[in-house]
C-alpha cells in the first residue's frame, strides 16, 4: 500500500489562495498521488489556484454563514470520510484555524495528531514528519503508527512553491451536516488589522528591530528603512512584549515565520526563540554593537555598530541611490 491520497486544509485571504496553501499543496504534490484540497467556504477564485499548486480535486463547505470554521470544517471532512473518500494523510497550517480544525477532527476520527513539524517523508504506507525541538538546535522525527487518516500541521515557509501543474481541479461540494449544540456558536465579528506594503511574512525583504533601538519613538527607523526597500517591518519579542509595536510584527518561534531574501536585524541580540523564526532567510545582516551577540552567528553580513547611527547613513545612502 502506498500513500495515494493527501488532504490539505486549504484557506483563502480576501478570495484569494493563501500562500501557507500553496506551500501545503506543492509539498503534498511532490509526494505522488493524488491531491485534494478541502475549503472551509467557498473556493471561488482561489479554485485555479489550488489546482495549479496540485489540487486535483477541491471540496468547499459552501458559506459558514458564521458558524465556527472548526466545528463546521471539521464535521465536513468527517462525513465526506465516512462518505468513503478517506486520505491517508492530511495536511494542515500550523496556525489557528488550522490547529482547531485539525484537533476537533482529531477527537471525531480518533486519531492522533503531530504538530509543528516542518517536513514530512513518506516510504510506502509509512508517513513521518520532522519537528524542530530546543528553539531548532535538534530535529525529531516521528513516525505515525496504527491506521491513517494521519494528521499533521506544518510552520509556515517549511516548504518552496512548485506551481505550474495546470488543470482546472474538480470542484466538489462537501456541505457541513447538523452541528447539534456547537452549531449555536457563530462568528459576530471580525477585526481585521490595516496594514501597507508587503505581508510580514510574505516580504522579500524584512527589516526587523529590537531592545537596541532604546525607545519605541526609535522604531519609526524601521519602518522607514522598510519602506525604502520595498519590504516589511518585523519587530523582536521583547519590543511586542514591551508594547512597541503590535504582535503581527512579532519574528520568532511565537510569531511569524519568515523566509526573505534579505532579512535585516537591527539591535537584536539573537534569541533562540527569534533565530528559530528568521534564520532560513536567504541573506541576514546584523547590525548590533555587541561583537559577541549570538545574531551574527547566523548573519552573512555583520556591522559591529550603534543602530542609530548605522541606520540613518544607510537610509542616506539608498536616497541617495534612487
Amino acid at each position: 500500500m502506498a500513500i495515494d491520497n493527501i488532504w490539505v486544509f486549504a484557506q483563502t485571504t480576501d478570495g484569494a489562495a493563501s500562500t501557507g496553501t500553496l506551500e501545503l499543496l506543492s509539498k503534498a504534490s511532490a509526494l505522488g498521488g493524488d491531491v485534494t484540497a478541502f475549503v472551509a467556504g467557498v473556493a471561488g477564485d482561489a479554485a485555479a489556484a489550488f489546482a495549479d499548486h496540485g489540487a486535483a480535486k477541491i471540496y468547499e463547505t459552501g458559506d459558514l454563514a458564521g458558524a465556527l470554521p472548526g466545528a463546521a470544517v471539521s464535521a465536513a471532512m468527517k462525513a465526506v470520510i465516512d462518505g468513503g473518500d478517506a486520505p491517508q494523510l492530511i495536511m494542515f497550517p500550523q496556525n489557528y484555524e488550522g490547529r482547531d480544525v485539525m484537533a476537533r477532527l482529531s477527537v471525531k476520527l480518533d486519531r492522533t495528531v503531530l504538530t509543528n513539524s516542518t517536513d514530512v517523508m513518506v516510504d510506502g504506507d509509512s508517513v513521518s514528519v520532522q519537528t524542530p525541538i530546543f528553539g531548532g538546535a535538534k530535529i525529531v522525527t516521528s513516525t505515525f503508527t496504527g491506521e491513517g487518516p494521519f494528521l499533521a500541521a506544518f510552520r509556515p515557509k517549511s516548504f518552496e512553491l512548485a506551481g505550474g501543474a495546470g488543470g482546472a481541479g474538480e470542484v466538489v461540494s462537501a456541505p457541513v451536516p447538523d452541528l447539534g449544540a456547537t452549531g449555536g456558536a457563530s462568528v459576530t465579528a471580525v477585526h481585521v488589522e490595516e496594514t501597507s506594503g508587503p505581508k510580514l511574512d510574505e516580504a522579500a525583504v524584512v527589516v526587523a528591530g529590537g531592545r537596541g533601538l532604546g525607545e519605541s519613538d526609535k522604531f519609526e527607523m524601521i519602518e522607514q528603512l522598510a519602506k525604502q526597500l520595498k519590504g516589511a517591518p518585523g519587530a523582536s519579542r521583547a519590543i511586542v512584549d514591551a508594547g512597541w509595536v503590535p504582535y503581527s510584527y512579532q519574528v520568532g518561534q511565537t510569531g511569524k515565520v519568515v523566509k526573505p531574501t534579505v532579512y535585516v536585524a537591527a539591535g537584536i541580540s539573537g534569541a533562540t526563540q527569534h533565530m528559530v523564526g528568521m534564520k532560513g532567510s536567504k541573506n541576514i545582516i546584523a547590525i548590533n554593537k555587541d561583537k559577541e551577540a549570538p545574531i551574527f552567528g547566523v548573519a552573512d553580513l555583520g556591522i559591529v555598530g550603534d543602530v542609530h547611527k548605522v541606520l540613518p547613513q544607510l537610509m542616506e545612502a539608498l536616497a541617495a541611490r534612487s
